[in-house]
């Protein structure tokens, strides 16, 4: 990611419409799988600039881990401490530490390479029965600027997902596509890009908007997120799972 990337991500994931819907998202997937539960050991592994960090922790105890020196810094900024530089791919931690690994957008990203490697250290650091929860890019079609700079490698379908998730020795407990209402707007903007002379420009999609622009487009992911709490969706920009680690 470049490191611009990190600062607009601070400045604005507590606000931007994405960035809330999809906590509400987590929010309500973690509550559905632990119910009353605030005792977790969490690992945001992965964790960027900590807004994950922060609001998983109401669940129990949270670890943060990242790459990116800068991305730690943020997370320091915040006022988080649990904090550790490593490569998803090689996570500082013994077998059998946490009840649930978290990675959000991770995955996708070139530096990652293999990320089956990874999905196997989170099943390593998982106790016995453990989950990891994902979240993902859906379809490689989708592509536009924006991944130019995130670095984007690969997206992702369910399909792929679930695979990869059984090949590492997890089962499938939820699969689903997510950011499906605005799926119809996200795919004219694409569109758009590609009609562009020189294709697409490399520009992020992270910016700041009007409080009443988040307000109104965070309002169909909160939708989704307690339609999630039961049932799949069928199509969508992201791909959400859950996998519990097989003993």
């Amino acid at each position: 990611m470049e490191p611009s990337e990190y600062r607009a991500i601070y400045t604005v994931e507590d606000r931007h419409w994405w960035y809330v819907g999809m906590q509400a998202i987590t929010e309500a997937m973690v509550e559905t799988l632990y119910p009353g539960r605030t005792d977790l050991r969490i690992l945001d592994a992965g964790c960027g600039t900590g807004a994950a960090v922060a609001y998983l922790s109401r669940f129990g105890a949270v670890t943060g881990c990242d790459v990116s020196s800068l991305a730690l810094e943020f997370c320091q900024a915040r006022g988080l401490s649990a904090l550790g530089q490593a490569s998803v791919m090689a996570l500082p931690f013994a077998p059998a530490t946490f009840d649930l690994v978290t990675s959000f957008d991770v995955l996708y990203h070139r530096a990652v390479g293999d990320y089956h490697v990874a999905l196997r250290d989170f099943r390593r650091v998982l106790r016995p029965g453990g989950r990891v929860l994902l979240r993902l890019p859906a379809h490689d079609w989708l592509r536009g600027g924006h991944d130019t700079v995130i670095h984007t490698a690969r997206r992702f379908t369910t399909r792929q997902v679930a695979d990869s998730l059984r090949e590492t020795g997890f089962a499938v407990e939820r699969l689903s596509y997510a950011n499906t209402l605005l799926f119809p707007l996200a795919l004219a903007k694409r569109l758009l890009e590609r009609a562009t002379p020189g294709g697409p420009p490399a520009r992020s999609d992270i910016a700041s908007n009007p409080a009443w622009l988040d307000t109104v487009l965070a309002r169909p992911l909160r939708i989704e997120a307690a339609w999630l709490r039961r049932w799949a969706l069928p199509i969508g920009l992201t791909v959400v799972a859950v996998g519990r680690a097989i003993p």
